[in-house]
């Protein structure tokens, strides 16, 4: 009566989780400047799963909290490292198949955390049907933890059956077919219902009591009986499933008319109880047929038997009540004290998260999102900053300001000009730059390197899958390379394209420098040099010194210094400015459980920024006065300077120097921030490249797996069609033994691993001379937006300046969203390469 039954458990496979996790950690949440080492937490995960998922097959009740911690982990984890970015190929057998002896058990590799996660709280409601089927009925203590890790169990199979598909998001195996689950639930409500029966007759409750619970338990037993004759799930259970199951079901309709004959007896309706007692007698016997134990209820078969006789002996000398038909009586009342328990929060009672430092998911992505809109707002600014300034720049450059005022006195060089002709020797002159620029096609090769092994790793995967399909045919049924791997090769494009641009790049900032070679030339020479190559004013030179347009021109000068100094100042402070938004977010999530990050990061961006923007505004609208200004000045000052003589071709060298000066200036910066894109960038593809590895060694294991699979079915030998069972094997009403059919042979194929995919951007803005970029960069891994975690989001390239473009015009647009690598303050002026920093992932994960 109390045999109880216990669901079988999962089989896993061993697997490296080490090197993926180290490698997720590293590439997104580490910085050249912060990096994060999780190693000693990542190895006591895999110790803590090895334990976990093994332990449980010795069915202890000490089992339970190892796989409880395992479990707790998987969740936090979950909650802070999407479970789609993780590459591991985690494998799991059904817990259903026996095997054969010529092949193996049916199994499904899939490459995520999430179907881990599916398959060890399976093992959970499993383990606990066992432990709970090992307690004593004889002890109280023994039926209470039974009652409590039933109704777990039953909880945990209700929450796997609506949430496994979109966990797996493909075919999972028999045992995890949302039908199986609803099954098992079912079940194990029932065996709860069964405990509470026996606990109140263990505690000799009072007869209506028992009854109504026998009733409630005899109607879910019905229920199970109904799922588990379905043809789809009938195969699966084990042989003498079903039979307990029907034997259950009558035996506990028997008791309940057997407690409510005692009910009957106590109101002294001897005619129902004796009716009651008959029919009890009857569905005692259809138990002990339909399970096959002559034993089963029998010790209160014996009772019923005993009562039934002295309830007739008494009716034939004292009462003499007609026995009426059982059909007519009231049914027996229901009472359902089991219920199936919601899967807590925590199962461990003694959790500790080991990586409780790692931001969740949902935080950092409200800080990358942040971080975009604060970059957006910074480059904005200092982007019209350097607008205006390079106006100004060249404004005076055609005026030839302030060199024209040194020129005022004869024919001695301006002394403006041989201090800028000095700070380009110390920075290195025209050698300096010529190295620069010979270094720049190095890095671009790297890259493209790295870029072309990451699109031949994709082309052999996609190769290889496509010959297997073609040998195998439709037995090849795992999902095609061309489904799963399109973000990556629309990731690969987008790569592509930004290399591509960063070359015309280059060639903007080469063309540039060939115009301004021979005034840099000049420029690096010494100074009597330099007074050699600039053409004397001629003999009629006369002093302007005095003049008052010089004056005035001079005092202009000095304002455009003052704005200059004061626009260098508001751009350090926009690239200093910080917000704790972490700590604002954190402090949110915690008030509300969400974050609506837009109107903090609005509020926080606004009390910050706000004041600086005004200053840029101040600045520019204060410069176009002065531009004014200046234009009209001049214009006096070269009526005066006209009747001093012919000094044309003198002015023209003079205007040519100073522009090579800034010139020079300029490409040196570009060079730079060009040599950090294209390092930063091979980061970036690097993740990219680790990625693919990571997708190409999880697709290579689900290969070996079918062809192994596939290879096993053909050695398998061909038997002939099953006899049919016999007759007296047919289930019946009458409670003959029912024999379940044969189960089929397992499938030969193991389900693809899921590999979510997403895709879709705007098209890039053509501009020219430097291009536009996409407007987000590629996506390393991406998810489908059907999945329930996070979706991915791409990490953007931080923008940059671009000294060729348009007013508003940046290379490259920002995008909200979680990102590998956390933005870096804005970098020096000057080139339209994107400046990032970043720790480089730490080396392949295979």
């Amino acid at each position: 009566m109390a045999e109880l039954l216990a669901v079988p458990l999962k089989k896993p496979s061993d697997v490296d989780i080490v090197k993926p996790l180290k490698n997720i950690i590293a590439s997104s949440y580490s910085t050249a400047d912060k990096p994060q080492d999780y190693s000693e937490e990542i190895n006591e995960l895999s110790k803590l799963r090895n334990n976990a998922v093994w332990r449980v097959f010795e069915k202890y009740e000490s089992s339970l909290e190892v796989i409880y911690s395992y479990y707790d982990q998987l969740c936090a984890l979950e909650g802070k490292i999407p479970a789609h970015e993780v590459q591991i190929p985690f494998k799991w057998k059904d817990a259903f198949d026996k095997g054969s002896l010529f092949g193996g058990r049916i199994s499904l590799t899939v490459s995520s955390l999430a179907y881990e996660k599916v398959c060890v709280l399976f093992n959970i409601g499993a383990l606990q049907s066992s432990v709970a089927a090992s307690q004593s009925v004889e002890s109280d203590e023994g039926l209470k933890l039974a009652a409590k890790l039933l109704q777990q169990a039953s909880g945990i199979f209700n929450h796997l059956k609506g949430t496994v598909m979109l966990a797996i998001q493909q075919e999972p195996t028999p045992d995890l077919n949302p039908e199986t689950l609803g099954a098992l639930s079912q079940l194990m409500l029932a065996q709860a219902q069964e405990i509470f029966v026996l606990k109140s007759i263990h505690d000799r409750m009072k007869d209506p009591i028992v009854s109504k619970l026998c009733s409630q338990c005899e109607e879910l037993y019905a229920e199970v009986l109904k799922v588990f004759q379905k043809e789809f799930l009938r195969p699966l259970w084990d042989k003498d499933w079903i039979p307990v199951v029907a034997g259950k079901q009558a035996g506990y309709r028997a008791l309940s008319h057997y407690y409510q004959s005692l009910v009957c007896k106590a109101d002294k309706s001897v005619g129902e109880e004796i009716a009651r007692l008959e029919h009890a007698m009857e569905l005692f016997k259809a138990a002990q047929q339909r399970s096959g134990r002559p034993t089963f209820f029998q010790e209160y078969a014996n009772k019923a038997q005993r009562s039934l006789t002295e309830a007739k002996k008494d009716n034939d000398f004292i009462y003499h009540e007609r026995i009426p038909d059982v059909k007519s009586l009231p049914p027996v009342p229901k009472a359902q004290l089991a219920k199936m328990l919601p899967v807590p929060d925590r199962l461990s009672q003694n959790f500790k998260d080991l990586f409780e430092e790692l931001v969740p998911v949902v935080i950092h992505q409200a800080l990358a999102a942040y971080d975009v809109r604060k970059n957006e707002i910074v480059n904005t600014e200092i982007m019209k900053l350097r607008e205006s300034t390079q106006f100004l720049n060249s404004v005076l450059a055609s005026l030839n300001l302030p060199a024209a005022l040194e020129d005022t006195s004869g024919n001695s060089l301006p002394q403006s000009l041989i201090d800028k002709s000095e700070a380009m020797k110390s920075l290195g002159g025209l050698q300096q730059l010529e190295r620069m620029l010979q270094d720049l096609p190095e890095l671009l090769r790297r890259n493209t390197d790295i870029l072309d092994e990451a699109e031949r790793l994709l082309r052999e995967e996609k190769e290889s899958d496509d010959q297997l399909r073609a040998q195998f045919k439709e037995r090849w049924t795992r999902t095609p390379s061309d489904k799963l791997t399109e973000t990556f090769r629309v990731n690969a494009t987008k790569y592509r394209e930004i290399i591509n641009n960063a070359m015309r790049a280059d060639k903007v900032v080469r063309d540039k420098f060939e115009t301004h070679r021979r005034g840099m030339e000049l420029l690096s020479k010494s100074v009597e040099e330099l007074q050699a190559a600039v053409p004397s004013a001629g003999p009629g030179g006369v002093n302007l010194n005095e003049s008052s347009s010089v004056h005035e021109l001079r005092r202009l000068m000095e304002e455009v210094e003052t704005i200059k100094a004061e626009r260098d100042a508001i751009e350090c402070e926009l690239k200093s400015a910080t917000v704790d938004m972490q700590s604002t977010f954190l402090s949110a999530l915690a008030q509300d459980g969400a974050i609506n990050e837009q109107v903090l990061s609005v509020e926080s961006l606004g009390r910050v920024f706000g004041p600086l923007q005004r200053q840029v505004k101040e600045s520019i609208e204060k410069q176009e006065v002065l531009v004014g200004k200046i234009q009209t000045q001049n214009t006096e000052f070269c009526k005066e300077k006209s009747g001093a003589g012919a000094a044309a071709r003198r002015e023209e060298v003079l205007k040519e120097l100073a522009a090579a000066h800034d010139a020079f200036i300029e490409i040196q910066n570009n060079l730079k921030e060009g040599s950090k894109f294209y390092n930063d960038l091979t980061q970036l593809l690097v993740t990219f490249q680790n990625k693919i590895s990571d997708y190409c060694f999880a697709r290579k294991t689900e290969k070996e797996e079918l062809m192994k699979d596939l290879t096993q079915d053909l050695s398998r030998p061909q038997f002939g069609t099953t006899p049919s069972l016999p007759a007296h094997h047919t289930a019946g009403t009458d409670g003959a033994k029912k024999e379940p059919p044969p189960r089929p042979p397992p499938p030969t194929t193991t389900p693809p691993s899921s590999v979510p995919t997403s895709s879709g951007t705007a098209p890039p803005p053509q501009g020219l001379p430097y291009p536009m970029y996409p407007s987000a960069m590629p996506v390393p891994y991406g998810a489908s937006p059907a999945a329930p975690y996070p979706t991915y989001i791409p990490p953007p390239m931080p923008a940059g300046y671009n000294p060729y473009g348009g007013p508003g015009t940046t290379p490259y647009p920002q995008q909200g969203g979680y990102y590998p690598f956390p933005q870096a303050p804005w970098p020096a002026p000057g080139y339209p390469y994107p400046q990032q920093q970043q720790q480089p992932p730490q080396g392949r994960p295979w």
